[in-house]
């Protein structure tokens, strides 16, 4: 079974065929500024990059594009659509109303855009990308897979907001989550290392990428998460403000004459490390920033990443009772040598040791605490693209026994 993994941003559109036989990826890529004529696709086939500059106006004619490339007469991995046997979409947020992945039909479309003003920058790209496959190919099945379903399994005085209880009955204002399909499968991981079922685990696992959140995963289940409402809440992020003093967000909107958009649009794209620093919204540069004494912001700024990621890991702990198990995966988790010594060095009071030796990789499956540390450090690359993979096939296979 071939399935293509599609995710879609206002603007982008990422995706994978994955062979589900051995697991194997036989093309990916991204097609990035789609929507200006500077529009480009960069397609990966055993290691060799193509880029294709071609401007279009919108995801069916990307993804138009993207399949043409997997049928390419001289890279292709595929001779015929046909070949394809499903589609596994990423869906950011599915409210209270999804709590696993479902086959997509009319009716799981009108809940995602449902959806939408909960995460009105991804559900409604999702859609497009819902909608582009069906045009592409009519007959393949397609599977939603949500980000916030693993969450689901919060209790609710974990993701109930000290409001009044009447706007969550009515607006459904509550935590609910993000990067779920990662947490569970890096949990999974951890537990296969530790040689141990993840019933038996307390596991905080820490997605650190442009955005980041960190999740209290007990007996397999997550528990609690740093991210809330939206994918803005949580630790400060690149461009992301994080949890903040609500006052502070009234206070600025009154100051600075914004409206609600314009506030939103402050607190998701200027803020964070890059809103404190002034520098490129890249971690890297950032970070490296952060060693020079003519950018003090940037020591403040990553001062108060790290210190935040080793504050929840370490309120989790109170959470489950216990920590076992901490992982680091994401962008910044996998590849950043620095930023994870810097949390592991902020635990050492728990009993978490750090192996400065084993430490030094970069996107590798490893372990580094020392064998004398009370609580297991691993880094773990983590694969979203075949979570969702796996779940289509099972709902396909699934619909075909009945």
């Amino acid at each position: 079974m071939k399935i293509l993994v599609v995710n879609c941003g206002s603007s982008s559109l990422k995706y994978q065929l994955i062979n589900m036989e051995d697991e194997s990826v036989l093309a990916k890529g991204n097609y990035e500024r789609i929507g200006e004529d500077a529009a480009f696709v960069t397609h990966k086939v055993n290691g060799n990059k193509y880029v294709i500059n071609k401007g279009v106006t919108n995801h069916n004619e990307a993804l138009k594009i993207v399949l043409e490339q997997l049928l390419h007469k001289d890279y292709g991995v595929i001779k015929d659509l046909s070949e394809i046997d499903a589609v596994g979409h990423r869906i950011v947020h599915g409210g209270e109303i999804f709590n696993k992945s479902v086959l997509i039909d009319e009716d799981v479309i009108a809940k995602i855009e449902e959806c939408a003003t909960l995460a009105p920058l991804h559900n409604p790209a999702a859609v497009l990308g819902i909608r582009a496959c069906m045009q592409a190919m009519p007959n393949i099945p397609m599977c939603a897979v949500f980000d916030t379903a693993f969450h689901q399994t919060m209790p609710k005085e974990n993701y109930i907001y000290p409001i009044p209880y009447e706007l969550y009955e009515k607006h459904k204002i509550r935590k609910y989550g993000a990067h779920g399909t990662s947490h569970q499968f890096v949990a999974n991981i951890a537990a296969r290392l530790e040689n141990k079922p993840i019933e038996e685990l307390k596991i905080v696992t820490c997605h650190l990428g442009q955005g980041a959140s960190i999740a209290a995963i007990k007996g397999g289940k997550s528990i609690d998460t740093s991210m809330g409402l939206s994918p803005l809440g949580g630790i400060p992020m690149v461009t992301r403000s994080g949890d903040l003093d609500p006052s502070v967000v009234l206070d600025i909107m009154e100051k600075e004459n914004l409206t609600a958009k314009e506030a939103n649009a402050l607190l998701n794209k200027k803020s964070g490390l890059y809103g404190i620093t002034g520098l490129n919204p890249d971690f890297r540069e950032i970070e490296l920033a952060s060693y020079d004494d003519n950018h003090p912001k940037a020591k403040i700024a990553i001062s108060l990443f790290t210190t935040s990621i080793a504050q929840f890991i370490a309120k989790y702990a109170v959470s489950m009772g216990g920590l076992d198990v901490v992982v680091f995966t994401g962008g910044i988790g996998e590849n950043q040598i620095n930023i994870r010594k810097k949390i592991c060095e902020k635990l050492e009071f728990m009993g978490l040791k750090i192996d400065v030796d084993k430490n030094n990789t970069r996107g590798e499956e490893v372990l580094i605490t020392l064998p004398e540390s009370k609580i297991k450090a691993y880094v773990i690359p983590t694969n979203e693209e075949l979570v969702i993979a796996r779940d289509t096939k099972n709902l396909v296979e699934s619909k075909e026994l009945i």
